[in-house]
């Protein structure tokens, strides 16, 4: 099982594809999704998003600046003001 991830700017699509696990940074703290997350829907802080292809990988750091995550039956979309 894999959880759809997608990050997207006012820009443009950055980021569609099937990843283990992401660490968002919510403006109450970072929160994880994996696969099967309930709904849910928060602010971002600036911070860091950490993707994990896969259980024992490492994670890849993706910067952004504000914005917002939504985690819904299709997965994870963060919608971020800056990211890369």
């Amino acid at each position: 099982m894999a959880l759809h991830f997608e990050l997207v700017t006012p820009e443009k699509l950055l980021r569609s594809e099937d990843v283990y696990q992401v660490v968002v940074p919510g403006t109450d703290g970072d929160f994880g999704v994996l696969e099967g997350h309930a709904p849910f829907m928060s602010t971002i802080r600036d911070g860091e998003i950490r993707v994990f292809a896969n259980a024992s990988a490492e994670a890849e750091i993706i910067p952004v600046i504000g914005g917002f995550a939504e985690v819904n039956e299709k997965g994870l979309t963060v919608l971020a003001e800056k990211a890369g």
